[in-house]
């Protein structure tokens, strides 16, 4: 697992780790990464470093120094280094070291510090660290627009300026950068949206805090992470311990989202799918899904699932309408005395009546954040702009495990770290792939995973899918426009990878 911090973890493991080392040793461990990193980019780029165009944008604080330390190493490699000045003070000891090997240094003037971020090579941000909150202040916010024009390489340094590190929030102009040199420990930011896609690429520079860190607030399982967890067949399993899973979905309006979440189940390896709907959902899903166990449900009387058969887990939602017959159909999965996941239209019926969540089994919601905004009566766009702090509201409020999807999906469980999941790709963003999911994480559910473990596992194969889809499964190859389905049946290629 990939473990990211808060500011104040990372200022209190700082502090334990500096008082046995002398003065500035941490800032030049820092520094010495930096450049490692920064020399290979325009090594990669341009063939050298020398002559290489560098641009260092200088706050005033001890990222400014990083900035200007790693500078200095580059300009003793031939590169052009030239500090823009842009902090009410400057790190005295970077800035001479960047002078003495050769650096020049201009104060800000918006003209002048303009063209050099145009005219580079690369862009160093220095400007503001993990003390930073709220929007920028200028001059900081106007060279921080400049970044999104550049034609350079744009490397932030240990966050990406404008972006808060313990919440990922961006509240005005921020750095987009190409690569993020982060020191010693992953920034909580570094994870979540919409600060993470801020940060390009995230480069780990390791200066010895780890002893010192505690428990961390934020997570990002690894692909090892992931099939260490995942269910497994033995040569004892039959389909029923593989796991049984039960869905309620679509309906006579919306029939590809019951196609599209049994098929999500088919694929993630569930023993037995059992599908229940109206008769026109039914007769899709047996044509796409033959191996499928299917029940047409009468929806005029009270809403009885026995004659469905017993499952170790339950999808409900998908596609099922949001009137009468849905409530009375979520209501009776939700009775069930096993785990449920509840997902689209099953969020809109459970936002209407919040007591259906009220169940001593697991409970797991899968919402984007305009589901999320109905669930908790908080604008979308609030929650869009601190999903860290709202999957955690929600899953204390609600009681449940929250999977709040996005482009970084964010899974909260009260007392546990919350995880990221980093593996999507914005080719993800069409209809009917949050169906898949649904059938994914409900496959696993029913395979014996905790609804914490089940979503994010689903999560990280569901966006590992979707990659070998969008490039057409070729590993490596550009990729291209998806449709749902294609994530479904490259389900199997996602999980053999693991």
């Amino acid at each position: 697992m990939r473990t990211a911090y808060s500011p104040d973890q990372i200022r209190t493991a700082e502090s334990a780790l500096m008082a046995g080392l002398p003065a500035g040793t941490l800032m030049q461990r820092a520094a010495a990464g930096l450049a490692v990193v920064c020399a290979r980019l325009l090594t990669g780029a341009h063939g050298r470093v020398y002559g290489s165009r560098v641009t260092v944008l200088t706050g005033s604080g001890d990222n400014g120094g990083d900035a200007l330390y790693a500078g200095a190493r580059l300009a003793r490699r031939g590169a052009r280094v030239v500090a823009v000045l842009a902090g009410s003070r400057t790190h005295e000891a970077g800035l001479a070291a960047l002078r003495a090997a050769g650096g020049r240094t201009v104060a800000f003037t918006e003209e002048e510090s303009l063209g050099l971020v145009g005219d580079a090579d690369l862009v160093l941000d220095g400007l503001v660290g993990i003390g930073g909150g709220g929007a920028l202040r200028e001059p900081y916010a106007t060279l921080a627009k400049a970044t999104a024009d550049t034609p350079a390489l744009v490397v932030a340094v240990d966050v990406p300026s404008g972006v808060d590190s313990g919440t990922g929030c961006v509240e005005g102009p921020a750095v987009k950068a190409h690569v993020t040199v982060t020191f010693g420990a992953y920034k909580t930011a570094l994870f979540v949206d919409p600060g993470a896609t801020r940060a390009g690429m995230v480069e780990l520079v390791d200066i010895g805090l780890r002893p010192h860190l505690p428990e961390p607030e934020v997570v990002a399982p690894a692909d090892g992470d992931v099939a260490a967890l995942l269910p497994r067949p033995s040569a004892e399993s039959d389909k029923y311990r593989r796991g049984v899973v039960g869905i309620v979905a679509g309906s006579d309006t919306y029939t590809g989202a019951a196609v599209l979440s049994a098929g999500g189940a088919v694929r993630a390896g569930a023993g037995m799918v059992r599908f229940a709907s109206s008769a026109e959902p039914v007769r899709l899903v047996r044509a796409r899904w033959p191996e499928v166990v299917t029940t047409i449900l009468d929806t005029t009387s009270e809403v009885s699932l026995d004659a469905i058969g017993r499952v170790q887990a339950w999808v409900v939602g998908p596609g099922m309408g949001t009137g009468p017959e849905a409530h009375a159909l979520a209501r009776a999965v939700l009775a069930a005395d096993v785990p449920v996941l509840v997902d689209a239209d099953g969020l809109s019926v459970v936002a209407a009546d919040r007591a259906l969540l009220r169940r001593k089994a697991p409970t797991l919601i899968t919402p984007h954040a305009g589901e999320l905004s109905r669930l908790l009566g908080v604008p979308r766009e609030r929650i869009e702009a601190r999903r860290l702090e709202h999957v955690r509201r929600a899953a204390d409020e609600l009681g449940v495990t929250v999977l709040l999807k996005g482009s970084t999906t964010l899974i909260a469980e009260t007392g546990r770290p919350v995880r990221a999941i980093t593996t999507g790709t914005p080719w993800l963003a069409t209809g009917g792939t949050g169906d898949v999911l649904s059938g994914i994480a409900g496959a696993f559910l029913a395979g014996g995973l905790s609804g914490y473990d089940a979503a994010s596992c689903a999560a990280h194969v569901h966006g590992l899918a979707a990659r070998v889809a969008a490039r057409g499964g070729v590993p490596g190859s550009g990729e291209a426009p998806i449709a749902a389905l294609d994530v479904a049946d490259a389900l199997p290629e996602a999980l053999r990878t693991l």
